[in-house]
């Protein structure tokens, strides 16, 4: 911690609505679909051909991955959904609130 600058750490998580769970459990499983599916492509290129072009690995794996994701990881993604359009709707409400406090005042 820089000298002067308070450590908001404790203060933050006490008043932070809700973890990030969803968010850090859909994105490893997504980088870990990525990197078995590039593993796996690198692995067949390189029996077949002995000579792998990385960036066409690369490519080709994000090619596949990501329709993959969409199947594979849609309970995931629905949790992490969820869980955003709640706290957006908390915002959404404290902020109407805000609003109609002002207009009272």
């Amino acid at each position: 911690m820089a000298a002067g600058v308070p450590d908001n750490r404790e203060a933050h998580s006490a008043t932070y609505p809700g973890g990030v769970k969803e968010f850090w459990i859909y994105t490893g499983l997504r980088v870990a679909l990525f990197a078995a599916t590039l593993a796996i492509i690198y692995g067949i290129w390189a029996a077949a051909t002995g000579d792998v072009p990385v960036v066409w690995a690369v490519v080709i794996a994000f090619l596949v991955s990501a329709p993959a994701s969409y199947v594979l990881l849609n309970k995931q993604r629905a949790a992490f959904a969820q869980k955003v359009e709640v706290r957006a709707e908390r915002i959404t409400s404290k902020y109407e609130a805000a609003r109609a406090k002002e207009d009272v005042d």
